[in-house]
């Protein structure tokens, strides 16, 4: 009987010292979570990260909030009531923190520059004389090494051009906000004639170019880029046309 006494005192204890620990650690990480106060007549809370999500509950002036959790420009939070939902930077950026100062997102954007990797983008430009258009998404293999794919079209007044190619980039200042680039690439070209010429036939052929631009971190996840491309399509063994190509656009990182 004394046995199972003693041991269910330990029992009691163990589960006392843990229910003790448990609200111990709970108000150690809301001390070293960052506390925001709402300035706004009112903050809403979604139940995801994302427009599409439906608002679930607002926040009112003068409420205290913790930042709990990061995914892209949007912020877990939770309110002193224990209310969870997630917000928009845009939104945060009008709170106080708890030294009354604003809250600046300024270092988490320039990070998210620093550490990008997918670049999606589109561009407009001049192919020799004629319009040209171009998409491209490129991927950071290193700090100063990225892959891009792009995909182009040129609409000419006697014939119509489509072609892609695939380069290798160097960016050895990626770390600046405005940041020069350096290409070489292979890819495929095709020139298709207007129906009206008669007895014109449509070429293929590899294609080989270099490319030199730069980048303008513009703002949020968003760069503008100008480029300037000299192509080389090899239309036979012994016969090549070059091409001079001038582009500018933005692109979006993730």
């Amino acid at each position: 009987m004394s046995r199972l006494l003693v041991r269910c005192g330990l029992a009691a204890c163990v589960i006392a010292g843990a229910m003790v620990a448990a609200p111990a650690r709970a108000a150690d990480a809301d001390a070293d979570a960052e506390r925001l106060q709402v300035t706004d007549p009112y903050l809403e809370l979604h139940t995801g990260p994302g427009r599409g999500y439906p608002v679930f509950f607002v926040a009112a002036r003068d409420e205290w909030i913790v930042i709990e959790l990061r995914h892209t420009d949007w912020y877990k939070v939770r309110t002193a009531g224990g209310k969870q939902g997630w917000v928009h930077r845009r939104q945060l950026e009008s709170t106080l923190t708890a030294a009354g100062g604003k809250k600046t997102f300024r270092d988490l954007m320039l990070d998210d520059y620093l550490t990008r990797r997918v670049e999606l983008g589109a561009s407009w430009g001049r192919f020799k004389s004629e319009p040209m258009l171009k998409l491209w998404t490129s991927y950071k293999l290193a700090d100063t090494i990225a892959l891009e794919g792009t995909l182009g079209q040129v609409q000419g007044v006697f014939s119509g051009t489509d072609f892609w190619h695939l380069n290798l980039h160097s960016e050895p200042w990626s770390d600046r906000r405005l940041s020069p680039f350096f290409g070489i690439g292979f890819g495929k070209f095709r020139n298709i004639p207007n129906l009206s010429l008669v007895g014109a036939t449509p070429t293929d052929a590899k294609l080989a170019n270099a490319t030199v631009g730069v980048r303008y971190h513009l703002t949020d996840r968003f760069v503008m880029r100008a480029d300037y491309s000299i192509y080389t399509a090899f239309i036979a063994d012994t016969r090549s046309s070059e091409y001079r190509a001038f582009t500018a656009g933005l692109s979006f990182f993730f």
